[in-house]
């Protein structure tokens, strides 16, 4: 018999999901809920996990919870297929979490790669949250509670999953069998991993206005791609253009398909034909924004649509929330009840217990 497999993943909901989020992980979703390959698929909106670095801010959570829910929805996320659930109403997860404290070393969370560039940016220096701290051991738990042996993420997400690993190995060697190590799957296309800023920076932030949100308006999209930085040095059309590290032509590879080019841009065969073309010169920054405007219209312009339906039944949106974490709450509470057994701290269950006592009287 195959191996049960399942898939956990998620956001933080500190924002509307962008481009970034589209290309990165939630576009891939989408195709592995509907390739029938996984028997439960899981998509968490990590609300407890956002507030250890917000916890001052607990509104910008709470104001977030459905502007997420509603772009999972518009991109394809289907109930029917997917379970949206929220992180903070499944008690089970802090309960693992707390468990899973005592299998992990201070040291080596502040040695995770992904916590440390965090903490930087951040400036926590010296006084850092203990909850942004456990940060790892509570994805552990996520991950874990629900058995999941496929997570979606990017690849500076690594560093978070080998210590689910590590977590995990530990377990099931001091108690016996019990979880299920996890495998990372990345984005196939690399260019997805991380997408930049529409400025070029290496990250997108809604404090420094760089992103593309899933919500955008036709007319919001056109001023933030007209306005992308591009090669600065490629002053004249006739100058030969810089196509590394300029965020036009990162978009072009994430988001360009043949039939894009068949219909806004008959000039060029395809994607590397215009990246030749700008490169020797000859081809103006403004036409090639202007094609990247068409396809990303021609991207979002649905998802903004199926978006504003939902938005007219709230009252949808939260059964499907409610519905997505009774079902995840079920699993977890199964794989809770092995892990206190496994410890051995199942006291109300466990009959030997009593009749040990039974036998010593």
């Amino acid at each position: 018999m195959a191996a049960t497999k399942i898939i956990l993943t998620g956001d933080r909901p500190t924002g509307r999901l962008h481009v970034g989020h589209y290309v990165g992980s939630l576009r891939n979703r989408v195709v592995l809920q509907d390739s029938g390959e996984f028997e439960k698929i899981f998509i968490m909106i990590a609300d407890a996990q956002a507030l250890t670095d917000n916890a001052d801010n607990p509104e910008k959570i709470r104001g977030n919870i459905l502007e997420v829910a509603l772009d999972y929805l518009a991109a394809g996320i289907d109930p029917a297929k997917s379970n949206i659930l929220i992180q903070s109403q499944l008690s089970e997860l802090t309960e693992l979490t707390f468990y899973y404290m005592n299998l992990v070393t201070v040291a080596r969370l502040q040695r995770n790669p992904t916590v440390k560039s965090e903490i930087q940016l951040r400036n926590f220096e010296s006084s850092i949250p203990v909850g942004f701290l456990c940060y790892p051991i509570s994805q552990a738990a996520d991950i874990t509670a629900f058995k999941a042996t496929t997570v979606p993420v990017g690849e500076d997400q690594e560093p978070m999953l080998e210590q689910t690993r590590e977590i995990v190995r530990k377990f099931n060697s001091v108690y016996g069998e019990v979880l299920v190590e996890p495998e990372i799957l990345l984005p196939k296309v690399e260019v997805c991993l991380r997408l930049p800023g529409t400025d070029g920076k290496n990250k997108m932030s809604k404090s420094l206005g760089n992103c593309i949100y899933l919500a955008d308006s036709e007319e919001d999209i056109k001023k933030k791609v007209m306005n992308m930085f591009t090669d600065p040095n490629h002053l004249m059309v006739s100058d030969p253009g810089q196509v590394e590290g300029n965020p036009v032509f990162t978009y072009l590879e994430a988001f360009s398909k043949q039939e894009h080019f068949d219909e806004y841009d008959p000039d060029h065969a395809n994607l590397q034909e215009m990246e030749e073309h700008y490169k020797k010169g000859g081809l103006g920054d403004v036409k090639v924004k202007k094609f990247l405007l068409n396809v990303m219209y021609e991207t979002l312009n649905p998802i903004r649509k199926r978006r504003q339906e939902f938005e007219k039944d709230i009252p949808y949106v939260c059964e499907v929330l409610k519905k997505g974490t009774e079902a995840a709450r079920e699993t977890a509470a199964r794989t809770l009840s092995e892990v206190k057994a496994a410890m051995k701290i199942n006291y109300f269950d466990d009959g030997a217990l009593i009749r040990a006592y039974e036998d010593r009287a």
